[in-house]
């Protein structure tokens, strides 16, 4: 069987993006077009942004969508190929060795025993490789893996095979999905990008904020979804240590559902802008500037 034969795909963008909304996921053209390609194309899609935008999420709504596996490889400083990849057991090696010897296994035997699925340990990579039917791998804030990580990522990315000196090779029959996410934190290589799909996701406008609320916060009342979006719209061009995303955006809508708060009129709400905004000259700016805003409306 052929990778596109085997390779979950739709019919169109139209069609991924009614799959995505079935998941709570709001795209936008951009999204379902590039996404879409990337999985007609067989290629890795990389999608970069503010934190908090939904960049991880679509991995999860695609995996959702797919129903199919989500394996995440979490980037961090110092990320090495034996934590991405696989590790070998060796407390239960050694324990093997102990309980053979004393049984007195030949040593090819012991050699033949040790090297084997019931000693090796699975990493995100190599689980993605080995998975049936393909997962969905998702490769979360690439740029805080240092580049020497990034360049072995891509040899990995180019053959969908691994070797693994004791064990073989071990060959992808249907290579994942994949969605690698980046927040600039360093320029991603030039090289990354050449085998990418590439897509950009910017905070979102006032239509898709109350978009995303409906649908990721079902029974939200009408009055309250249109107060947050307004909000957040005019929060974004205030001049801020750190602009709030989607996350922060549904966390504070969620606080104030539950507080009861029916406008920003409440008492209680700038006590709980700490749910929106996440530093401290931020909190106190936006509840100095919170009576100005509400006597603008």
């Amino acid at each position: 069987m052929s990778d596109s034969e085997s390779r979950p795909r739709f019919d169109s963008p139209e069609a991924l993006d009614a799959a995505l909304a079935g998941e709570g996921y709001v795209s936008d053209a951009d999204l379902r077009m590039t996404l879409y390609l990337a999985m007609a194309l067989h290629k890795p899609l990389l999608v970069e942004g503010p934190a908090g935008v939904g960049k991880t999420e679509i991995a999860k709504a695609l995996a959702a969508t797919l129903d199919t596996r989500l394996i995440r490889l979490q980037c961090y400083e110092g990320l090495d190929a034996a934590q991405a990849l696989y590790e070998w057991d060796y407390p239960r090696q050694l324990l093997e060795i102990r309980v053979q010897e004393a049984a007195g296994a030949s040593t090819d035997s012991l050699r033949d025993n040790l090297y084997s699925d019931s000693f090796l340990l699975e990493r995100p990579l190599l689980a993605a490789l080995r998975h049936s039917p393909p997962p969905v791998l998702l490769i979360d804030e690439l740029d805080r893996a240092d580049e020497a990580f990034e360049s072995f990522l891509l040899e990995i990315l180019s053959d969908w095979q691994i070797s693994i000196p004791e064990y073989g090779t071990v060959r992808a029959e249907v290579p994942p999905l994949v969605v690698i996410t980046g927040n600039r934190t360093r320029a991603l290589a030039e090289a990354t990008r050449r085998r990418c799909l590439y897509l950009w996701i910017d905070y979102p406008d006032r239509a898709k904020e109350r978009a995303v609320l409906e649908r990721r916060l079902p029974g939200i009342d009408t009055r309250l979804a249109d107060t947050v979006a307004d909000f957040l719209a005019w929060a974004r061009e205030q001049d801020l240590a750190k602009t709030p995303g989607l996350a922060e955006t549904l966390d504070w809508a969620a606080a104030l559902i539950e507080l009861g708060v029916a406008d920003l009129n409440d008492s209680r709400v700038p006590a709980t802008l700490g749910a929106l905004f996440k530093d401290a000259a931020d909190i106190d700016a936006m509840r100095t500037r919170l009576d100005a805003y509400r006597g603008e409306r």
